[in-house]
């Protein structure tokens, strides 16, 4: 493989959340303890104040890291991996340039407590530890503004469960659960390409699939204290979380390279 210069990871915080060194080469990000309703967030990106179109990957590409977690199960989220971050806005004020929401693209590893459903297929994981895959079209800001006129609908059932099953039809994806545990230090691998994704935990393949994001994505290591549900009842819940305790995770040795 042929290895690529380190991502320039710029800190994205909120409400005395850290993204420091433990020691020179560790990345320590960590939230504080606090109540439910009030977001926290610790996330080091490299894609921050560009343009979704510029950002800086494609397939081929391999992303290795060594990491580890302050709990087996933190409220909320936390993961790291490649995604277009297709939310198109940020929750609280910072430099990041606005965008129009996207469908999803991702490649990662994706830690959800079980206040979560994160998938729009039944057959598949939607909380845990999870290596997941998502592939969706580019679709102009034009065919995003017509389908907003959907969102007020989603707060009945019915309504959510007939968009659920709309949203399959367009967004392509896969995963699955990989049974490790956080608290210890693991190497994780992602190799993207452009007819699929192979994810590896301490060398051993966890998941091969045929679902490949469209590019270009970001890379982006993050811990924070939300929750989503989309789940087949189309009872769709979404918030902050309390967490007693402050949550942290550690990253190392991350790399990227051409394969």
């Amino acid at each position: 493989m042929d290895h690529l210069p380190a991502p320039k990871l710029i800190p994205d915080l909120t409400h005395g959340s850290l993204a420091t060194f433990a020691e020179p080469g560790i990345w320590h990000l960590e939230i504080p303890a606090g109540s439910k309703g009030r977001y926290r967030l610790a996330q080091i990106e490299d894609y921050k104040s560009l343009r979704r179109k510029n950002y800086p990957w494609q397939a081929p590409l391999h992303l290795s890291l060594r990491a580890r977690a302050s709990s087996a199960e933190i409220p909320g989220t936390w993961g790291f991996g490649l995604w277009n971050d297709p939310y198109g806005m940020s929750l609280f004020p910072d430099i990041r340039l606005f965008s129009l929401p996207a469908l999803p693209n991702a490649a990662w590893f994706f830690f959800a407590s079980p206040h979560n459903y994160l998938s729009f297929r039944d057959d598949l994981p939607a909380c845990g530890a999870l290596a997941a895959a998502f592939h969706s079209p580019h679709w102009s800001g034009l065919q995003i503004a017509l389908c907003a006129h959907a969102l007020p609908f989603l707060v009945f059932p019915p309504s959510a469960r007939f968009y659920r099953r709309l949203a399959q039809r367009f967004i392509q994806e896969d995963s699955t659960n990989i049974g490790v545990d956080p608290l210890l230090w693991h190497i994780y691998e992602i190799t993207w390409k452009t007819d699929g994704v192979a994810y590896q935990v301490d060398g051993m393949i966890v998941l091969e699939t045929k679902v490949s994001p469209l590019g270009p994505l970001g890379l982006v290591i993050w811990v924070d204290n939300q929750y989503a549900a989309f789940p087949p009842d189309g009872k769709i819940a979404w918030g902050a979380l309390e967490n007693p305790i402050p949550a942290w995770i550690e990253v190392t040795d991350i790399q990227l390279a051409s394969p």
